[in-house]
């Protein structure tokens, strides 16, 4: 009996003993991820030392300052307390450098600097390794083969489509005008959009507006911009782990898969057209190919063609950028005109005057409405779609003015900030669009709303016509006023969108 009570006692001792190392171990290496963790704080710090700004706590940051629906505000208030740019601490560690200067911009964007590992590592789930994601080498080979895909002459009869997409949208809107309420117009236009993109760079025969998987993948895509920025916004949710666990994590994956089912039958529907008698060698033979059509039968430089893993994150990359960045600028070039119906009466004229009812619309025709051009050039300074994107310095950098950070520095270049710069855009907040009169001259990079430099929007010229073809027909058809118990609260979910929405009233013109 004594000896059994021995063993255990000694059994005891000796887990008690390797408790006490465990624990000692722990507390060790958790001592070694702390000093860690203050090094890296400490050597953050010591970058951004020439770029001033209030305060940050050493745990949470700037998060109270910048508190939900303030983002954007409170980034005008310390853009004009602070010149060219500031630090913004998210929490301990992780701190973006937000840039609004256009000499500074312009000494980034001349460079090929790719996206942040942060930004790579949320977005790669949803639209793969494309264009916009790519760096280097691999990048330079698909920007240089997807070009093609927007020449003018690919675009030109792209306009008809243009045209049908926008008809069928307003044909819907004049059932809604009955009901003596504002209606919500965002979801239209993305949808109308997402029709253009789909026929005019995939080749899709069916109608997307009136598919309920069209709306299903509008809608996914909307969550997955919301659950984008409150995720890089939170620092338990760094961890792939961490976050799959979480119900945005999984509400991320629901929306992942439904976007990913949208965009593989969109490439299975072109390849069994392509398989057809004589198709594929008609196709072949195009002057210019479309956008689809170019990713199936790229090669590159080694001879390979796209694995299915690259073409689904170009077409997912551009199945979006394609249709919810001009759905946003729309959407806020219509807002912008009801707002101020003195110059929305100017526009409809100028309209009327070049296209009469508007029957007949040609590429040319996008070329003669000066002051309409110069009305939409405004609303996009005032809400540029993409309010801004993010860099990672490959390099160290010197600025203009002497000030520099080095290499590895996450940079956040705030193209609303710019377009709201009182030293480049006197009085910013009134909408003025005469500051876009021919004659009138600006900073080369003081207004971006397609960003610019090599990795600038390769669709820009696509987006415009298609933006310039919506507001013509909408405006012959329709005087649109705004809902003023429902103001647009702006919010930077990578497109510039509203969280109440964009709500106007619409009146049927004779």
């Amino acid at each position: 009996m004594a000896e059994s009570v021995l063993i255990v006692s000694r059994s005891l001792g000796s887990i008690s003993g390797f408790l006490q190392v465990a624990s000692l171990l722990g507390l060790v290496l958790l001592l070694l991820q702390a000093a860690q963790l203050y090094l890296k704080r400490q050597r953050l710090l010591k970058a951004v030392q020439q770029f001033p700004s209030p305060p940050s706590h050493w745990l949470y940051g700037h998060s109270r300052e910048f508190e939900e629906n303030q983002e954007l505000p409170q980034i005008l208030k310390w853009a004009e307390k602070f010149p060219c740019a500031f630090p913004r601490w998210m929490w301990g560690t992780n701190v973006h450098v937000i840039v609004y200067d256009p000499d500074y911009i312009k000494a980034i964007l001349m460079k090929p600097e790719p996206k942040p590992s942060a930004v790579r590592k949320v977005l790669d789930p949803w639209s793969g390794t494309g264009l916009i994601l790519l760096d280097g080498k691999t990048w330079f080979e698909h920007r240089r083969m997807l070009t093609p895909a927007f020449h003018h002459e690919i675009l030109k009869p792209y306009v008809g489509i243009m045209v049908d997409s926008t008809r069928v949208m307003l044909d819907k809107w004049e059932e809604f005008i009955s009901q003596n309420t504002s209606l919500e117009i965002f979801r239209h236009v993305s949808l109308m959009t997402l029709d253009v993109i789909m026929k005019c760079a995939f080749s899709y025969q069916g109608s997307v507006q009136t598919d309920r998987h069209s709306q299903s993948y509008v809608h996914a895509t909307e969550d997955l911009k919301k659950l984008f920025s409150s995720r890089i916004k939170n620092a338990l949710y760094d961890s792939n782990i961490i976050y799959g666990l979480t119900p945005e994590g999984r509400r991320n994956s629901r929306a992942c898969q439904i976007v990913h089912e949208y965009t593989d039958q969109v490439i299975r529907l072109r390849k069994a057209q392509l398989q057809k008698e004589g198709e594929l060698e008609k196709v072949r033979q195009k002057r210019h190919l479309d956008f689809l059509d170019i990713l199936l039968f790229a090669r590159m430089e080694n001879g390979s063609s796209l694995s299915d893993k690259e073409l689904r994150a170009e077409v997912d990359t551009f199945m979006f950028g394609g249709h919810d960045t001009t759905a946003s600028g729309i959407s806020w070039v219509l807002y912008a005109l009801a707002s101020h119906p003195e110059h929305q009466q100017r526009c409809r004229e100028e309209i009327q005057s070049l296209l009469g009812d508007g029957a007949s619309i040609t590429w040319d025709h996008l070329d003669q409405m000066p002051y309409t051009t110069m009305c939409i050039k405004e609303a996009l300074r005032l809400y540029p779609p993409v309010p801004r994107i993010s860099r990672e310095l490959s390099k160290p950098i010197i600025f203009p003015d002497g000030r520099s950070l080095p290499a590895d520095m996450t940079l956040l270049l705030s193209f609303y900030a710019l377009h709201h710069d009182p030293k480049l855009w006197p009085n910013p907040e009134v909408y003025d669009p005469f500051r876009f009169a021919p004659g009138s001259s600006q900073h080369n990079y003081a207004f971006l709303p397609f960003s610019a430099g090599s990795r600038n929007c390769i669709g820009k010229q696509f987006a415009m016509k298609e933006i310039k073809v919506a507001v013509a027909l909408i405006l012959l058809r329709f005087e649109l006023s705004p809902d003023p118990s429902r103001v647009p609260i702006l919010g930077a979910n990578i497109t510039l969108m509203s969280k109440n929405g964009i709500h106007l009233h619409l009146r049927k013109l004779l």
